[in-house]
């Protein structure tokens, strides 16, 4: 089964998942361009039309294509589906966090701010913690609550990268209240999730350590958004460009994410 449209969908529409999956070794990268085409397939549906039905319509055929898989059917003739299928057969990968990961995209498509914290979490939980817990294992992780924590705390991280863009098109998805307040304290529950998570680092074994790469640049945002609320609002942030690729070879040299 030939990974490369994965490949160009990851490199396209993900550059800094495709740069981290750069760091395992060759033979299991397909595994992790897999996940994260599926990953990007998955979060672009709530936003192909205006009209949700049409998106809910999008969201489902992900979901029936998922089960189906589990079912045993023949994986349905997608450049996605069909190399999902053997990497979830490869590496048994859990049905639940499949199912975890689409049913919280639902949320993206309507303009609904979460009611709480607590709700927007659990969306990070269900969808970069469900993925990064679903890269380790295809490297060969054991079921570990590690690499969900800190996909949860790296995810709030891109989540505020994406913020202005989202306030912008009417998608706010901070909960009710004063915005800035929000921001800080999703930005501390991100910072708390990911120290959380960097306690278990042994718990991850060594050739898993590439799906942890995933969240490499999620403390930038994650500080910027506490020393500066309301530029983060407003303002997409970006860090240097050197800074990003050389974090990324640090983090691979000594397996510190």
């Amino acid at each position: 089964m030939s990974f490369d449209a994965c490949a160009a969908l990851v490199a396209k529409g993900d550059p800094d998942r495709f740069l981290s999956a750069m760091t395992a070794p060759v033979a299991l990268r397909g595994r992790l361009l897999t996940l994260y085409a599926f990953n990007l397939e998955v979060a672009r549906a709530p936003w192909v039309s205006a009209e949700a039905g049409i998106n809910e319509i999008r969201l489902q055929w992900w979901a029936d294509a998922v089960d189906e898989i589990y079912a045993g059917k023949t994986a349905r003739a997608h450049e996605v589906v069909a190399p999902l299928a053997e990497v979830i057969r490869e590496a048994n990968l859990p049905h639940a966090l499949f199912e975890a990961l689409i049913r919280a995209r639902r949320h993206d498509i309507y303009a609904e701010r979460f009611e709480d914290m607590e709700a927007l979490v659990a969306y990070l939980e269900a969808t970069s913690g469900g993925l990064m817990a679903l890269a380790a294992r295809a490297l060969g992780a054991s079921e570990n609550a590690t690499p969900l924590k800190f996909g949860t705390g790296s995810g709030a991280g891109s989540l505020i990268v994406a913020l202005p863009a989202l306030i912008a098109a009417g998608r706010n998805p901070l909960p009710k209240g004063d915005d800035a307040e929000s921001l800080c304290a999703l930005a501390k529950n991100g910072i708390d999730a990911i120290a959380m998570a960097r306690l278990g680092r042994r718990t991850v074994p060594q050739a898993s350590r590439p799906a942890m790469l995933a969240g490499w640049r999620a403390m930038g945002p994650l500080r910027a958004a506490l020393a500066q609320p309301q530029r983060c609002l407003q303002e997409t942030w970006t860090g240097s460009e050197f800074q990003r690729r050389a974090s990324l070879l640090l983090r691979a040299a000594t397996g510190r994410w």
